[in-house]
């Protein structure tokens, strides 16, 4: 009993110490978003350098809670401020959405909470466009440095049983005029959601893999992640490739530029055709051209 009345007195003691040098709790300070992507990008010195895809890239993706995700890790050979000035825009983001075989139409617009992008996601198909379902993106600028962005693209409802989407892209400023990037694609899902993704894969996307390697065949060719997890690596790499055909496309004249956008995401892709072949470039660009005239119409 004395005892535990002696080391109570002792805690007293020093729980008034505490309080009058002013320290009654302990701040964890949250780490420096920009110190942890550089961090992130020495972490992955190796596989930036050494890897499949022919160029800095690093592909990651996960399927947990509902949730499906994909996320690219690149270098791009192009200097910070270009890339803030280019992708910190909404307009621009349409630009680089477009290219995208799903979507069908997309402007920048005033929402209630700021800006925003009206996105109509269909088949990769030409599509009139009251049959395809839109999303609302809410465009979100969460930081702007000299040398670090961090931006959100995110859309509560979706359709076929999914919701909360969300395209986030960061970046930082590397030496020699290079970004390093950071992008994610993900969306969440409910039973139907899993159910018509499953649907999907079993159906049309049946052949369709990812860039996760999973092994070897008997053969000694590379075996790559199916299911789920291989649909959010596509999607990441298609989006990540359309930051990469605008940046590229940015240092034409601006009459070309469209054109551009198109012929450096369709060869981007089929770099990929295991994963991201779709359409022959004829029936792709016909496609897209038709789109962007239907857009500068359309005030949807």
């Amino acid at each position: 009993m004395r005892n535990a009345r002696s080391l109570w007195l002792m805690w007293k003691q020093c729980l008034l110490v505490l309080c009058a040098l002013g320290i009654t709790s302990v701040a964890v300070a949250k780490p420096d978003p920009a110190t942890s992507l550089r961090d992130k990008y020495a972490l992955l010195g190796q596989q930036l350098q050494h890897n499949p895809f022919g160029r800095p890239l690093v592909v990651e993706s996960t399927d947990a809670d509902n949730r499906l995700t994909g996320e690219i890790y690149a270098i791009v050979d192009y200097p910070f401020s270009e890339v803030s000035a280019g992708l910190n825009s909404p307009e621009h983001w349409c630009d680089v959405i477009s290219l995208h075989t799903n979507t069908k139409y997309c402007r920048a617009a005033s929402g209630a909470g700021g800006s925003m992008l009206r996105v109509h996601i269909g088949k990769k198909t030409a599509e009139e466009l009251a049959s395809v379902p839109r999303l609302d993106f809410d465009y979100h600028v969460a930081a702007a440095a000299p040398e670090y962005f961090d931006i959100l693209l995110s859309a509560r409802d979706g359709p076929m049983g999914t919701s909360d989407y969300r395209i986030g892209l960061e970046a930082v400023a590397l030496p020699n005029a290079r970004t390093f990037l950071h992008l994610t694609y993900s969306y969440a899902f409910n039973f139907a959601g899993r159910l018509a993704m499953q649907t999907y894969l079993g159906t049309i996307a049946r052949d369709k893999v990812g860039f996760t390697a999973t092994g070897r065949s008997n053969g000694g060719q590379p075996e790559y992640i199916g299911g789920v997890r291989a649909l959010a690596e596509r999607n990441a790499m298609r989006y990540y490739l359309a930051i990469d055909a605008f940046l590229e496309a940015a240092h034409t004249v601006p009459a070309a530029q469209f054109e551009r956008r198109l012929q450096s995401w369709f060869n981007a892709t089929e770099r990929y055709p295991r994963q991201l072949h779709d359409l022959a470039w004829a029936e792709y660009a016909e496609m897209k051209r038709a789109e962007n005239l239907r857009q500068q119409v359309v005030k949807n």
